[in-house]
Formats: C-alpha cells, structure tokens, sequence
C-alpha cells in the first residue's frame, strides 16, 4: 500500500498541530515542509473533517478540533484518499477476469485481501497520539 503524498502532508499538518499551539498555514508549511499550494487544500480537507479547527480573524489560524486520542491514522488517510488498496485488483470497480468466474479462482487476490486487511485494522488500531509519539 502506498500512501500519497498528500496523505504524508496531513500527517504532517497533524503533527505540527499536535502540541495544542494555534499556528497559520504558512508557518505549519514551513516547519514540515510542505508547500504552500498542498497545505491550504489539504488543511480545508482536515477542517471538513473536524479534525483542524479554523480560527478566523487577525490572529487567526489553525488547531486540532479533537484530541489526537480520539482518531485514528486510519480517519485521516480515508479523509485525503479514500482509494488505498495494495492492489488496484482490491477495489470492487476493478475489472478482473478471475472476479466472478467460477473456475478460476484467483490465490493472490485472496492473498492481497488477507494483507490489506491487516494493514487496514493497524491503520484504524493506530491513534494519532500514539502515532505521533505524544501519549
């Protein structure tokens, strides 16, 4: 499974959020390097989320809404990119010629399956607190 790019950015953004401090958007780009373009879209994404709260006005910025015990890394990859399979062969939209045919039974799709649900029950099973190093 790989995770995107955008997806390390939130984690990231998370992060820099982690210690409780209320930070804008240039400044938590800066210290995790992210560029300025990634971090506000993927920032809204974490807002939509409720995860990040935005705080209007002059000294306005960014916090985490909840606390990190409370979600998982798990919530905040399906919140970037809900398409994270180890396989595109996982996805039910794919087109696999051993899917649906009775004879043909495909071993490795069975495999794959048994992997990416490990990695999924780790990924929901990890909080962010204890992903981050915070607890």
């Amino acid at each position: 499974m790989l995770l995107t790019k955008e997806c390390d950015y939130a984690v990231r953004i998370i992060r820099a959020l982690a210690n409780g401090t209320k930070k804008n958007v240039k400044t938590i780009a800066e210290e995790q390097y992210i560029p300025l373009k990634y971090a506000y879209n993927i920032i809204k994404k974490l807002s939509r989320a409720n995860f990040v709260q935005s705080i209007r006005g002059r000294s306005g910025g960014y916090c985490l809404h909840m606390p990190l015990g409370s979600f998982s890394l798990a919530d905040v990859v399906d919140t970037i990119d809900s398409n994270r399979y180890v396989s595109g062969c996982l996805h039910e939209d794919f087109a696999c010629s051993f899917r649906n045919h009775p004879d043909r039974q495909c071993t490795v799709h069975r495999h794959l399956m048994r992997i990416q649900e490990s990695i999924s029950s780790e990924m929901k099973s990890l909080t962010m607190d204890v992903a981050l190093y915070v607890v």
